[in-house]
């Protein structure tokens, strides 16, 4: 079982930054991949980035350039550090964790993760 708790998120003024956190429960947390996903009003769950077991990173082409995920396993947390934030960008951000080995890195399916954070709400006002 793991657990996953987000934090970080709030309100900021279009242009600025946010760097979000999630804390994870469990020893093997290092073998994780890793991602964030976001959820709009009305929107689909969408996938923002991903960061495998190696550290190689995976970012959806709306983020590229802004956005920066990590990991740092001695604290079992992940990031995502959020940069020219764009009202558009305002959602729930999700955490969650693909324990399964055998996923292929990276996958943008919400399927492949098998434990979610609660979400953290971002609001980018213009």
């Amino acid at each position: 079982q793991v657990q996953l708790v987000e934090s970080g998120g709030g309100l900021v003024q279009a242009g600025g930054s946010l760097r979000l956190s999630c804390a994870a429960s469990g020893r093997t947390f290092s073998a994780y991949t890793m991602a964030w996903f976001r959820q709009a009003p009305g929107k689909e769950r969408e996938f923002v980035a991903a960061i495998n077991r190696g550290g190689s990173t995976y970012y959806t082409d709306y983020v590229k350039g802004r956005f920066t995920i990590s990991r740092d396993n001695a604290k079992n947390t992940v990031y995502l550090q959020m940069n020219s934030l764009r009202p558009e960008d305002t959602a729930v951000y999700y955490c969650a964790a693909d324990t399964n080995p055998s996923i292929v890195f990276p996958s943008r399916t919400k399927g492949a993760y098998d434990y979610w954070g609660q979400g953290t709400q971002v609001t980018v006002s213009s």
